[in-house]
């Protein structure tokens, strides 16, 4: 008979909350934690009301390499590299810490959703481990940007030095659809 211990089990059940709370899907959290199935789908519905959406992960690195994604997935894997290497934080914890330094440095409020969720950050990690994906350095600007770890790298110039001629128009588009509907009426 395998003993469990009380206290492992609190701080699996605290990790859980922590993810759920961030917006960590039901694979996540079970990938993450030692919990059953069932005790995380019964611990997602109090905590948020509503069961766990379904649906499969993100399993393609070709979102992170478009023009706003990628902005905002190099800003957040930058900022985990600088906690594993500097502020001794390692796995699921450096991705709950530079996700919520990711949260307040891209300026999302609570209503707003934000580019990049916990699950594609942490989904971004795991690509990085297995080497899909790497930082380049901007020959322009300096800056370390996601990109495919097979692409030919040496001349990158990321998407804010080099915006692309379509990046923004379908907010703008929206923006302009919004302020057209309130002038009608």
């Amino acid at each position: 008979m395998v003993k469990k211990s009380v206290v492992e089990e609190a701080e699996q059940i605290h990790l859980a909350i922590e993810l759920i709370n961030l917006g960590a899907r039901l694979q996540m959290l079970e990938a993450q934690t030692t919990l059953s199935r069932e005790r995380l789908i019964k611990l997602y519905k109090e905590l948020r009301g509503v069961s766990p959406p379904k649906g499969m992960l993100p399993f393609s690195t070709d979102w992170f390499l478009t023009w706003q994604p990628n902005i905002h997935a190099s800003m957040f894997l930058n900022i985990y590299d600088f906690l594993v290497e500097y502020a001794d934080v390692q796995g699921i914890h450096a991705v709950m810490k530079a996700y919520r330094i990711y949260l307040e440095q891209a300026g999302k409020s609570r209503d707003e959703e934000p580019v990049l969720s916990l699950t594609r950050a942490w989904t971004l990690v795991r690509f990085i481990d297995s080497k899909m994906l790497k930082l380049a350095p901007c020959t322009c600007c300096g800056g370390k940007f996601v990109v495919n770890n097979y692409d030919l790298n040496e001349n990158y110039q990321c998407g804010i030095c080099h915006v692309p001629s379509r990046a923004g128009k379908t907010k703008q588009a929206k923006e302009a659809q919004l302020m057209s509907a309130s002038s009608a009426a």
